[in-house]
């Protein structure tokens, strides 16, 4: 970022004005207390202003009555407001109270400023084997080469043994105490992390969204080209990264296997002995808890979004549908004033109804076709110069057999991508089966296509030589 662009964020970021705020210690220490520490999202107004009211008259009774004059209502007010973003006030369909819920940008500054407090303790050594073990599979999933991957899964299952052997000579190498409190406090931070993101998350949605209706508002060509630009970009938001990397974590999290894999990961973490005296160690147990409505409110939103989309459609064509009833009460009108007081000559030609009449004897008879005479001489064609192996070399590629692949693949996955299913199916036909992965692709509703990214195929023709192809991304999802 260079110093134009830095002086635009001072100038116009919610989060720099929180900074710059008179009262940011009032505002950072409410969200605080009512947002990020209780981990909370969704209140309503009333409750908002009760706990501001708390807060106030703490403040009111050390620092005294003059130090925060107004009421609570009017600082969640000017808090929402739009020149502050820093708290988001919108409505829940059936609810007149308004809801408040903390923007990305004030959760930013309020983690910013919880960080100058400092650690007493910082995680160092599982961020580094955080980072070796995103590297590897950054690395091994992306390996084309069968060979390679052969090799690295031979030396983790050799890696494997050795462990298990040493477990069954009673060498059992337990974490250390550090250790287990580095990894805990990477894996609250990671938590928590996670957590802020759905914000983000939810308010890129909206923007998404917020550019579609503007869209739709200053529209001015038809109808048919304003529904396919709207469904154009409906699929874009939910083929965007960010659709499909949250689409990705709700299967993730909605599957029944490893959310009980979870659960009973997180309950044995807490009954370990070097994290006893651990604080809030029984709350991590409820990890998973906290992000079911965090996720879930951010679907609500894609699904309120889609809604909104909707009336916007049907407003657009009921002005439309106004419009033309209106020109026909003019048309209407103007002809009950004419009939009154009809204008001289000729007001109206209408071309009177007529029949059209061919009569039996106006068709011609039947005439019979010429003969045309044929030169028959046949001269035979020398076989040895024809090669009819074309005829015979047609194929039919097996779409059945394509999907049995992809199916067998998603059995242990809940996404793959086409190289992950060559690499388990290799290709028989080349080209064409590719062309056929493609049409499955287009035609089924959990499948993506990524032209950002790409992958590359390989398969082996019968006199031995390989055939390599670099395609778009193709990326099969398992069905709901």
């Amino acid at each position: 970022m260079d110093y134009y662009a830095i002086s635009s964020l001072r100038e116009n970021h919610a989060g720099w004005a929180l900074l710059r705020a008179q009262n940011a210690p009032l505002a950072v220490s409410f969200f605080i207390r009512a947002f990020t520490g209780p981990n909370q999202r969704d209140l309503g107004r009333q409750e908002l202003i009760d706990h501001l009211d708390d807060v106030l008259f703490g403040l009111r009774d050390v620092l005294g009555e003059d130090k925060f004059p107004r009421p609570a209502s009017e600082y969640l007010d000017e808090w929402a407001a739009p020149e502050r973003a820093w708290l988001r006030k919108y409505y829940v369909p059936g609810q007149d109270e308004p809801r408040y819920d903390l923007t990305a940008a004030a959760e930013d500054v309020v983690h910013w400023v919880e960080s100058l407090r400092g650690r007493d303790f910082v995680a160092t050594q599982s961020r580094l084997t955080s980072i070796f073990a995103v590297l590897k599979a950054l690395v091994q999933q992306s390996e084309t080469d069968p060979e390679v991957r052969l090799a690295e899964l031979q030396r983790q299952r050799d890696g494997i043994d050795a462990e298990m052997q040493r477990i069954r000579d009673g060498n059992i190498r337990v974490m250390t105490a550090p250790e287990a409190l580095d990894h805990f406090q990477q894996l609250t931070s990671l938590a928590k992390d996670l957590l802020s993101d759905f914000r983000e998350v939810e308010q890129n949605f909206r923007k998404l969204d917020r550019q579609v209706r503007e869209q739709i508002a200053t529209w001015d060509g038809s109808q048919g080209e304003l529904l396919e630009t709207i469904f154009a970009n409906q699929q874009d938001i939910s083929s965007s990264l960010q659709g499909r990397t949250f689409q990705g974590f709700w299967d993730y999290l909605m599957s029944p296997q490893l959310r009980t894999e979870l659960r009973d990961l997180l309950q044995r973490a807490t009954q370990i002995e070097a994290l006893s005296g651990t604080a809030n160690l029984h709350a991590v147990t409820n990890l998973h808890q906290d992000w079911l409505p965090a996720v879930e409110q951010t679907q609500a939103t894609v699904r309120q979004l889609s809604q909104q989309m909707r009336r916007l459609l049907d407003d657009k064509v009921f002005l439309e549908n106004k419009r033309i009833m209106q020109l026909i009460r003019s048309i209407e009108s103007g002809a009950l004033g004419t009939r009154e007081a009809p204008p001289s000559g000729v007001f109206l030609d209408v071309a009177a109804p007529s029949v059209e009449v061919s009569l039996p004897f106006e068709r011609p008879l039947y005439e019979p076709s010429r003969k045309v005479m044929v030169d028959d001489d046949v001269v035979a064609a020398d076989d040895t110069d024809v090669d009819a192996g074309a005829l015979f070399s047609q194929f039919h590629v097996d779409t059945q057999r394509l999907k049995s692949s992809i199916d067998a693949v998603l059995s242990d996955a809940e996404q793959a991508t086409l190289a992950d299913i060559t690499d388990a199916h290799p290709l028989q036909q080349g080209l064409a089966e590719i062309v056929a992965y493609y049409q499955l692709a287009t035609e089924s509703d959990w499948a993506s296509i990524n032209p950002e990214a790409t992958q590359q195929l390989s398969w082996q023709l019968p006199d031995g030589s390989i055939r390599e192809a670099t395609i778009d991304q193709i990326i099969f999802g398992r069905p709901a």
